[in-house]
């Protein structure tokens, strides 16, 4: 037994040597080692060290104050947080330049609904001792954080869905610590995000490790497993996001885990508006199938258009723009292989033809692994349940379903499963605008009349999320009420006033809506 402690540490020591590196994705070489993976005895240090601040986010006007400090931290820090993504993620200094924007906007709107205070949902009813049917106590109700929160980064958002994202905005407006791991593609960048976070905490009067950011694959397992981990927000693949699912909640104690996962996201067309706006229709869809070279979670990837005349003009408009679009570079160089090897493998099934091929492309400058976009075209009736294409394709590709019917429709609408978006084009006046309009509300989070659904804007009616496989939960993670993932709510019950928080006394905390038997006071 005192023979194996050594071995044990050494093959912890050999373990935590593992190098974390930044990878150009536009060449696939390596930049800089920017740090190591994390060992088992790592994160569990780093999910203590998170959980000794919880005392530290318990003060509301505190937290907002921290949380403005972040957004300021993120902007001062801007120009090299930038150039860092940009290295990594091949996105771009404009697209990154907007996404900083979005991610300091969220950190002060969560400012503004921890300052508000709605979100703690404070209800009060008074003793009744002749209440009907039986006497009813005193009950003092409000929403308390969940503990320490476990955040994955996103591949395709190195800023605004990372170790500075809304999942971790959330979280510490809700009082709860975070533990965030780090995406491989962007670990540089996620270490200057996560810095300009601890030092705001720290500028607030506030713990540092209230964020902890860590590396590595099984860290994130770890990270989900650990006793003291309340809560996991998941942003990622569906094949990631379920294996960790299930790891949540067969844990000893499960815990929520709110995953955002793939999406085809999808659109129907109709012969009315095909006709009135064909070009408009094709040449939006070009812009948003190809946006952020096809990397978004909310990309149209199925689009239904009906066939005929009108249908071929949409085609027309799609073909000609979607031949325009510009070639660049995936996010790394193991998406442009699954992407590759997607648009070829959906292309050989039974009834497809590609319209536009996609495909890698050596004629961008200095981007050796640049890749085009491109689209495929099938039958309503070569759709079929389990297709290949009914399943995401991530990169810039999308999928033109030829419809002969609205019984065609309702059959490859009944096979594409949950989504986090789905769009209709119709016209206002037609017959079936209103029950297209509800039926895709059976398949989506969120339902566009017009316009495309590559853009999530961050306002309190936003909602991301979808039925599964698109997210494991009915919550969203864009907004206002994203906050509420990470509360749960705790009712007093004869409690002497003095014991109680102050938001629950009735005196209560000016400006703070709360319901006070039976009656909303705002």
């Amino acid at each position: 037994m005192e023979q194996s402690r050594p071995l044990r540490q050494r093959a912890e020591q050999a373990v935590n040597t593992v190098p974390v590196w930044s990878v150009d994705p536009r060449t696939g070489e390596q930049i800089e080692q920017v740090t190591v993976e994390a060992t088992g005895a790592d994160v569990d240090r780093a999910v203590r060290a998170a959980a000794g601040t919880r005392q530290s986010l318990a003060d509301r006007a505190r937290r907002a104050e921290f949380l403005r400090a972040v957004a300021a931290e993120l902007e001062s820090d801007g120009e090299r947080i930038i150039a860092a993504a940009d290295r990594e993620s091949a996105l771009g200094v404009p697209r990154l330049t907007g996404e900083l924007a979005r991610t300091a906007y969220q950190f002060r709107a969560f400012a503004d609904v921890v300052d508000e205070g709605a979100y703690l949902d404070v209800i009060i009813d008074h003793a009744d001792p002749q209440a009907k049917p039986v006497p009813r106590p005193d009950l003092r109700r409000w929403k308390t954080p969940l503990g320490v929160v476990a955040v994955f980064a996103a591949s395709n958002f190195p800023l605004a869905f990372s170790v500075s994202g809304g999942d971790t905005a959330s979280a510490l407006a809700a009082g709860c610590p975070v533990v965030a791991k780090a995406h491989p593609d962007h670990p540089a960048t996620s270490e200057l995000t996560g810095a300009a976070i601890r030092r705001a905490a720290v500028a607030s009067g506030l713990d540092e490790d209230v964020l902890v950011v860590v590396h590595g694959r099984q860290a994130g397992v770890d990270l989900v497993r650990h006793p003291e981990i309340a809560g996991v927000g998941f942003t990622g693949s569906v094949a990631g996001g379920r294996f960790l699912f299930d790891l949540a909640v067969s844990r000893e104690q499960p815990i929520p885990f709110y995953g955002e996962l793939g999406s085809l996201n999808p659109v129907v067309v109709t012969e009315a508006a095909a006709s009135a706006r064909a070009k408009e229709i094709g040449t939006g869809l070009a812009g948003s199938f190809t946006l952020g070279m096809g990397q978004f979670c909310t990309k149209p990837g199925l689009v239904l258009v009906p066939a005929g005349p009108a249908g071929d003009e949409v085609e027309a408009a799609l073909a000609a723009a979607a031949g325009e679009a510009a070639s660049g570079a995936l996010l790394d160089p193991r998406m442009r292989e699954a992407f590759l090897a997607g648009f070829a493998e959906r292309a050989e099934l039974a009834g497809v033809s590609v319209a536009v091929e996609a495909g890698a492309d050596d004629g961008v400058d200095g981007v050796p692994l640049a890749v085009r976009p491109g689209y495929l075209r099938v039958a309503a009736a070569d759709v079929g349940d389990g297709s290949a294409l009914l399943e995401e394709c991530f990169g810039p590709v999308t999928v033109i379903v030829r419809y002969e019917d609205a019984a065609e429709v309702e059959r490859v609408l009944a096979a594409v499963g949950g989504n986090l978006t789905a769009t209709l084009h119709a016209e206002a006046d037609e017959p079936a605008a209103r029950e297209l309009l509800e039926r895709l509300a059976g398949v989506a989070g969120r339902v566009l009349f017009g316009g495309w659904p590559t853009g999530v804007a961050v306002a309190a009616g936003m909602n991301h999320g979808g039925p599964y496989p698109s997210s494991t939960s009915t919550s969203t993670s864009v907004g206002a009420t994203a906050i509420e993932r990470w509360v749960r709510p705790v009712a007093f019950q004869n409690a002497p006033e003095a014991l109680l928080p102050v938001e629950l006394r009735d005196a209560g905390v000016a400006g703070l809506p709360r319901r006070v038997d039976g009656v909303l006071h705002i």
